[in-house]
């Protein structure tokens, strides 16, 4: 059997994290939505089918294919990207097709509109789908209209960002699960706890080959469990408290402290932060609060950057949705700051409870609040420029010189793909129209 992880046409719900990569590259805790799922499915070979403008950096982030025709004489798992692949009643569902090798289509009511969580299509069964599905922009239920239907009552979907807040705890509750050991696989591992160094409820926390713990440090897995990735460090005096994920080669600063989030690949993070998910190679090093947010790559908050996550009347949240480009309630009481690719804020900046920060906007302005949703390409601060909501637009050329000095202090460079995903948000390409 094969899988395939498809976008539908709500990807756009999750923008600006997902305008720059495929709704199931965003992660959930230690792994992406894509991992999750194919995790759950024993890691099958798998397929990747993605809006088009996004399909060469998604084979390079993941090193998979994504054709526009089907393999010939296999088993097809379709899986929506959005869709959390966990225990329950719908992965079950799901499974018994596969196991019975019935062909069938798996919907969800998604806020009141029909969703497609998943199809699965036996060998033999592919001429009743139109031809080339893979080459379409979105699949979307009707692309299996031929195939039996069964409405899953509870799908997992990714609907909204805060839902990516929602799945955290759970995800890294499971992904700990799947790597059980404690201190028994630090020692095994080469991982330096220095003297000083405090593991509480060491059972659960797993640090990884390399990773260094330094005097002062506090690791502790009392509310939940830890992961510290591969060559991380925690350094002196810092707590990290679980549930949480450091992953590899991040550093926590000194005298920092990291609460129930997970920080993806190479993050460097300092002062607080609480609930909250870096997708990976972005940077918070300095004091300052960060709560209940997302940040995508190559993101950096100044000095003394502070998110408000709660409003002073304890109020429901709103928020901008990519989708519909409206702000709208967001059904929780705690929501802090969504921030897109290579997106960067000077020393003392403010953000308002909800503030969604898009792709490659550059703030400076310790005065006061920037707006509550800023366009991608802003520059400045809003009441001293002349492009949408009064921001100065960000040159293209000037942006792209920045992200190639700042993704050489990682040692990376900026592809061409990667230009081309970037060069099309700045001219208004990549929008919520190309997944509809």
């Amino acid at each position: 059997m094969h899988l395939c992880l498809f976008e539908d046409d709500r990807a756009a719900a999750l923008f600006p994290l997902a305008r720059t990569r495929a709704a199931y590259d965003l992660r959930l805790g230690r792994r992406t939505l894509l991992e999750t799922a194919r995790d759950a499915f024993g890691r099958p070979p798998t397929l990747l089918h993605a809006r088009p403008l996004l399909r060469a950096v998604t084979r390079a982030e993941n090193g998979f294919e994504t054709p526009e025709h089907l393999p010939g004489g296999t088993d097809v798992l379709f899986l929506n990207g959005r869709l959390i692949a966990e225990s329950g009643d719908a992965l079950e569902a799901i499974r018994e097709a596969i196991r019975a090798g019935e062909a069938r289509a798996f919907l969800a009511n998604e806020r009141g509109q029909t969703a497609l969580a998943a199809a699965f299509v036996p060998r033999g069964a592919a001429a009743d789908l139109p031809p080339g599905p893979l080459a379409q922009e979105a699949l979307t239920p009707a692309v299996f209209a031929q195939l039996p239907e069964t409405t899953l009552p509870d799908a997992p979907l990714v609907s909204r960002l805060p839902d990516l807040l929602d799945a955290l705890g759970p995800a890294l509750e499971r992904d700990f699960a799947a790597h059980p050991g404690g201190l028994d696989i630090c020692e095994r591992s080469g991982a330096d706890l220095q003297d000083g160094a405090r593991l509480v409820e060491s059972e659960r926390v797993f640090v990884g080959e390399g990773a260094t713990v330094r005097p002062g440090a506090v690791v502790s897995a009392a509310d939940g469990p830890v992961y510290v990735g591969k060559d991380a460090t925690i350094m002196e005096n810092a707590v990290v408290r679980g549930p949480a994920y450091i992953g590899p080669r991040c550093e926590v600063k000194p005298q920092a402290h990291v609460e129930a989030s997970a920080l993806g690949f190479w993050c460097k993070v300092g002062g607080e932060v609480e609930g909250t998910i870096f997708q990976s190679l972005s940077n918070k090093a300095h004091g300052g609060f960060v709560g209940d947010s997302y940040l995508g790559r190559w993101c950096n908050l100044g000095a003394g950057t502070i998110t408000s996550n709660l409003k002073n009347d304890y109020g429901e949240i709103s928020l901008w949705n990519g989708q519909s480009g409206e702000v709208e309630e967001s059904g929780r009481q705690f929501a802090g700051l969504f921030m897109g690719d290579h997106a960067k804020c000077g020393i003392g900046t403010g953000f308002n409870t909800g503030t969604v920060v898009d792709v490659f906007a550059n703030l400076f302005d310790p005065e006061g609040f920037p707006p509550r949703y800023v366009p991608p390409f802003s520059w400045g601060r809003p009441r001293d420029g002349f492009g949408e909501d009064g921001f100065t637009p960000y040159r293209l050329e000037k942006a792209l010189r920045v992200a190639e000095a700042v993704m050489a202090r990682r040692d990376r460079t900026l592809s061409e793909a990667q230009r081309r995903v970037l060069a099309a948000v700045a001219e208004g390409r990549a929008t919520n129209a190309e997944v509809r």
